[in-house]
């Protein structure tokens, strides 16, 4: 009769890794929702309803132990980008920088050749 040992932690940390695929997801993803609870919570009397409330009722008022009893809960979840989306994300955001720089290189060109005329004019006056 095996028995889990009594941990400080609820839920314990395997059940929440059994909800991830790593430590490191489990870490990102709960501070990141923590950070969102907090975020509630500061902005309650300000009547903003931007940020998502806590979805568990929760004996700790603790915005990351909240957070992990939403993990735990499958109420907090994640996703992983698809590679070919980041890498299309990224084509597209470089032809754009490359388009800007363009253009920015085209508007110096022009002004540096008016302040060019304005001074020819200004000396042959």
């Amino acid at each position: 009769m095996a028995q889990n040992p009594t941990t400080l932690m609820d839920p314990p940390i395997e059940d929440l890794l059994d909800k991830v695929d790593s430590k490191f997801t489990l870490v990102a993803l709960a501070s990141r929702r923590a950070r969102q609870v907090n975020s509630y919570y500061n902005s309650l009397g300000e009547g903003i309803g931007v940020v998502v409330p806590p979805q568990v009722a929760s004996a700790s008022g603790k915005p990351l132990s909240i957070a992990f009893e939403e993990v735990a809960e499958g109420k907090a979840t994640y996703s992983r980008p698809d590679p070919e989306e980041i890498a299309a994300a990224e084509a597209a955001e470089a032809a754009a920088l490359a388009l800007i720089e363009g253009a920015v290189e085209l508007a110096v060109e022009e002004a540096v050749a008016e302040a060019i005329a304005a001074d020819k004019d200004e000396t042959t006056d």
